[in-house]
């Protein structure tokens, strides 16, 4: 198979630099290629790529692949935007000597995947600087769910081991103050641990995973046509962007070309998506400096595009309406009139909130300067989506690998380096605007012919991966076809797991008051990290 033209020469760069400790190099697709090698080539590999060739570690996960191959695979997933495509590095891990070289010292975006690896598969991390339980709280029994052996069945007694323990800060004048799991609102579970000396916070401590449903697990279980359910219920406000990215997966895998319409429809989709969740957003971080009229305005806005998504898909949320190989449901002309004349209708409204929103000085004295999170940590960690283009990080899967109709369409990618709770909200300003262009250009030019083709079985072994730029950043589903078309593994990446870890430097020097705008202007998904 032919490597796409920008990614030859890296090829050509990391086999002359490795020579024969690369064990094979396997283009599956001209933008997904695979090399195999042994665990020690890892942290070179990863270094050459980052930085020569300015690469980025997106995912690592674990297949138990004991059964074919008789032993585990670690996978490192690597973009290389400007190249538009993906290298993935296979590692064998043996039964018999089940630990892997850490790499979050050089790479701390990878620390949370990596113990994650530790928790649900039982491979030993070595020189992790923090390698406790983070998937599976400490009051677990020693299981690895994602072991194939592991019956996902298993009913465990209740759990009476030891709970977390929160690492202390002291020091004088220094108190903690614990937020939940329980919230006041109805929301999902999260420990948060505040360290305080008088007002401002010294340090952050995030405790999650309380609602882990085990649904990597579950895809394991149930034929591949019944995943884009399953995909759907990752992250409530993002099903639409986690059941395309898991098609986008499956069809990559049986090398089938979703039609033009479908498409088309499909970013239409995605990008009503993004429009109801962000202006949501920006009137949730008015209410939490108290401007409560600009949230009013917003959430009728928000209705509004609720009420459009049910027209045209039957569900306000857009459930039900991605398919493999396509959509579920067509357009006839009366509903894209509808929405053409939704979008001129939305425009100005839009545009009065904004201005009503800016034009208040004290709201602006509130957010800017507030919850600071500075490009170069942003980089580290590997933060994508609103707050890595609100703190410099210039990511976007929509311009830099193409997917759905997008590459149809023209867009900016905003983009701030002052990392505060303002310029996050400005970001999502940016890509409302953006969205309601994107959504103009493919109305005006909707492309005619079928919404759907067949999606043949899979072949056994069968590796792809898809991706998504949801509303809050990239979504990544990995699947390994297994007999019966069914799945062997299918690895879901949610953009929050990648951004929580974001939140503990943005508070710092802050005060606690200041938390419920800071944490409303990342927005993080506690199902879409926990799964």
């Amino acid at each position: 198979m032919n490597i796409l033209p920008g990614l030859q020469p890296i090829v050509a760069d990391l086999t002359d630099r490795f020579g024969r400790r690369i064990e094979g190099v396997f283009p599956v697709r001209p933008d997904e290629i695979y090399f195999h090698t042994a665990m020690e080539l890892v942290p070179g590999f990863c270094a050459q790529l980052c930085r020569k060739w300015n690469a980025r570690l997106v995912s690592l996960f674990a297949d138990d692949a004991r059964k074919p191959d008789g032993v585990f695979h670690l996978y490192y997933v690597l973009a290389l935007d400007a190249a538009h495509g993906f290298f993935i590095l296979r590692v064998p891990v043996p039964p018999e000597q089940p630990w892997f070289t850490s790499l979050t010292n050089a790479l701390p975006a990878v620390n949370w995947q990596e113990r994650e690896i530790q928790d649900l598969f039982g491979l030993r991390l070595e020189g992790h600087p923090n390698p406790r339980r983070c998937a599976l709280h400490d009051d677990w029994p020693e299981v690895y769910p994602l072991r194939k052996d592991f019956d996902l069945k298993t009913v465990f007694p209740p759990f009476k081991g030891e709970r977390h323990k929160f690492r202390k800060v002291e020091g004088e004048g220094v108190f903690q103050v614990p937020v939940g799991p329980v919230h006041a609102g109805i929301i999902e579970p999260g420990h948060f641990l505040f360290s305080v000396a008088g007002e401002p916070v010294l340090y952050l401590q995030i405790r999650l995973f309380y609602t882990h449903k085990g649904t990597e697990k579950l895809f394991e279980n149930i034929p591949v046509t019944h995943g884009v359910c399953l995909a759907e219920s990752i992250s409530g406000d993002s099903s639409f962007a986690h059941a395309t990215a898991f098609c986008h997966a499956v069809e990559r895998a049986a090398s089938v070309e979703v039609p033009p319409r479908a498409r088309a429809v499909r970013t239409v989709c995605l990008e009503l998506e993004r429009l109801y969740n962000h202006i949501a957003d920006i009137g949730a971080i008015a209410t939490d400096v108290a401007f409560v009229v600009a949230n009013a305005h917003a959430m009728r806005l928000k209705e509004q595009v609720l009420r459009l998504n049910e027209q045209l898909t039957g569900n306000r949320l857009l459930r039900g309406m991605a398919a493999l190989g396509g959509v579920r449901f067509n357009w006839d002309a009366g509903q894209i009139n509808l929405l053409s004349r939704f979008l001129s209708e939305l425009r100005p409204q839009f545009d009065s909130l904004v201005e009503m929103v800016q034009e208040s000085s004290s709201t602006r004295d509130r957010l800017e300067t507030t919850g600071i999170l500075k490009p170069g940590i942003a980089c580290d960690l590997g933060v994508t989506g609103i707050a890595g283009r609100a703190s410099g990080c210039d990511h976007d899967l929509r311009r830099d690998f193409p997917h759905a109709a997008y590459d149809q369409v023209k867009f900016n990618v905003p983009g701030y380096r002052e990392g505060d709770v303002l310029r996050r909200m400005q970001v999502r300003i940016d890509e409302v605007r953006e969205a309601l262009a994107i959504i103009g250009q493919l109305v005006d030019k909707f492309p005619e012919g079928p919404i759907r083709v067949k999606v043949p079985a899979l072949a056994p072994g069968t590796v792809a991966l898809g991706y998504v730029e949801g509303w809050r950043g990239e979504i990544f589903h990995w699947i390994r076809a297994a007999e019966n078309n069914r799945l062997a593994r299918c690895k879901v990446k949610d953009p929050s797991l990648q951004n929580w870890p974001a939140m503990s430097e943005a508070i710092l020097g802050n005060i606690i008051p200041d938390f419920p705008v800071i944490n409303k202007s990342f927005n993080l998904s506690y199902s879409g990290t926990d799964r």
